[in-house]
């Protein structure tokens, strides 16, 4: 939804949310009864805290209406198809390997580039006004470990983005692997 860092929903259903604890506790979570026995709140403020971020709430607000106006279904239509844009055109080129699996797929585009590391690659990227991370084995231990992969660039598309913003990356990470070659 893009809202401010640290703001988010949580949706459970009525029927399991007493069944949860909470993941840590506050004077807004839970009552003290005595100085060893507390009780949590059998509503859903015994997932919040007392020290409420107004300003990130009101953020979240902003985002979730912008997000409601161009329509879920829409947001992610155009982000499927600039995902796939940017996997199928990296997919073309010589020595980058693309290293999404699943049937279906978000606007998450991990890749490598044959001999080239992938904080180089980052680093080259962001040069050119082009920002990616570096997803470590350490974000994904179990998947990585089993696949034999070791740090991907991570692209990620949103809505906002172009298809000429996409075949601009497509252009520099093409550059990228064929310069390298020689």
């Amino acid at each position: 939804m893009r809202g401010p860092r640290g703001t988010g929903l949580l949706y459970v259903k009525r029927s399991l949310a007493l069944q949860l604890e909470p993941p840590f506790l506050d004077v807004h979570a839970a009552t003290l009864i005595s100085p060893d026995r507390y009780e949590i709140r059998a509503d859903a403020r015994r997932f919040e805290t007392w020290e409420g971020h107004v300003a990130g709430k009101i953020g979240l607000g902003v985002a979730i209406d912008y997000a409601l106006g161009w329509g879920l279904e829409s947001i992610a239509l155009r982000v499927q198809a600039l995902a796939s844009r940017l996997r199928s055109a990296l997919r073309s080129i010589p020595r980058v390997t693309v290293h999404d699996v699943g049937r279906q797929q978000c606007g998450i585009v991990t890749f490598t580039i044959e001999n080239r590391s992938s904080a180089e690659i980052k680093d080259l990227l962001h040069e050119r006004g082009i920002n990616v991370s570096v997803s470590s084995v350490t974000s994904s231990p179990i998947d990585m470990a089993q696949r034999g992969l070791g740090p991907l660039v991570r692209a990620s598309v949103h809505y906002y983005n172009t298809e000429e913003e996409v075949d601009h990356v497509v252009h520099v990470i093409s550059c990228a692997a064929t310069a390298h070659e020689q």
